[in-house]
């Protein structure tokens, strides 16, 4: 994300307010519903920290906040990067295919939680993908981007997997490695990085063919 792009900035500023709205919403709205289940504050946090939609979004959220607040800070400058600003787009995106491919029709929020769920799932990815075409048209990353892009899905499955052994749960039921057994999620999982790279790889193209 460039913010000296006259046409980026007020996007930027855009997804940096929209972003965080729907991360503190949901941070709100779950805090709200596991106090209601009798869960101490800490325990819900940790359950709200182990969703990919609200961790990614919190990403798109400071990257978008250090460039328009810091830009010339360490974190404005590395966030700067095409390179980052390539996997941060990728991984948006992926949140918001994902979401609509496999959990759309998973449950039916009502509400602020339909309203959070909009702004994290599709209003915050599809910015992001529009201010990628703004700010890396022209712009040539080496093939072996989504690979480095992709250590953050898997990082993050790594994660899941660790603290559902000492939480016993589990964000997703695809991954729910106590109720499926590690080997029918482990090929969820390789699944889902290939499908991530296939979308990595169509928004490269995509940003090629725009310069």
């Amino acid at each position: 994300m460039n913010p000296s792009n006259a046409r980026a900035r007020p996007l930027a500023a855009l997804i940096a307010l929209v972003a965080w709205s729907g991360v503190l919403l949901q941070l709100y709205l779950s805090l709200r519903l596991t106090g209601s289940m009798g869960m101490s504050t800490a325990w819900g946090l940790a359950i709200y920290l182990g969703y990919l939609t609200v961790l990614t979004n919190i990403l798109v959220a400071v990257a978008a906040s250090s460039l328009l607040v810091w830009p010339d800070s360490a974190g404005g400058g590395f966030f700067a990067r095409p390179t980052v600003l390539g996997g941060v787009t990728a991984s948006i995106a992926f949140v918001g295919v994902a979401y609509f491919v496999l959990l759309r029709h998973a449950w039916n929020p009502q509400g602020l939680q339909l309203l959070a769920d909009v702004l994290m799932h599709y209003v915050v990815p599809l910015l992001v993908v529009i201010y990628s075409a703004i700010a890396l048209r022209r712009t040539s990353l080496r093939r072996t981007a989504p690979l480095w892009w992709s250590l953050y899905p898997v990082g993050y499955f790594i994660y899941v997997l660790v603290r559902g052994l000492f939480m016993g749960h589990y964000p997703y039921r695809f991954i729910n490695a106590s109720e499926l057994g590690y080997a029918l999620v482990l090929r969820h999982a390789v699944v889902l990085w290939v499908a991530f790279l296939g979308l990595s790889y169509g928004l490269m193209w995509l940003w090629r063919r725009l310069g």
